[in-house]
């Protein structure tokens, strides 16, 4: 079952058409990543930087914009985990508006690491495994 979310799109999030800025929407997805780790793991992303020092740099990212977010809409974001390997984790992300409009899409990878040695792979511990199977969609 996905993680799903959802917050109002605010002025400055937006460009001169009046619709969201195209950089803002990798922005909007990173707010809702932090928040599943609530919902996935019971954990506040900040906790898991800070007290398990495990952090989750971006490694890859494709996104397809489908259909225009404007001042004052509400973005629906949906997530689910498409694969956890050894030391990688591979989310998919929709973004709708309230209408159920899906305006943007996003495979992105992200690799585990220490915060100590943030160039260094680790493996996905299992608790974090047994958290995130709750969003696994094959």
């Amino acid at each position: 079952m996905a993680f799903t979310s959802s917050r109002r799109i605010d002025f400055p999030m937006v460009d001169l058409a009046g619709i969201v800025y195209y950089p803002r929407f990798w922005d909007l997805a990173h707010r809702f990543y932090e928040e599943s780790w609530e919902y996935t793991c019971d954990i506040h992303y900040n906790e898991l930087l800070q007290k398990h020092r495990i952090g989750f740099p971006l490694v890859h990212s494709e996104a397809n914009f489908h259909h225009p977010l404007s001042y004052g809409d509400t973005a629906v974001c949906k997530i689910v985990v498409k694969n956890i390997g050894d030391t990688s984790i591979t989310w998919f992300f929709e973004i709708f508006n309230q209408n159920g409009v899906l305006c943007w899409t996003s495979k992105q990878t992200t690799v585990c690491t220490s915060m100590d040695s943030i160039i260094d792979k680790i493996s996905v511990p299992e608790w974090i495994r047994t958290g995130l199977s709750q969003i696994i969609i094959d």
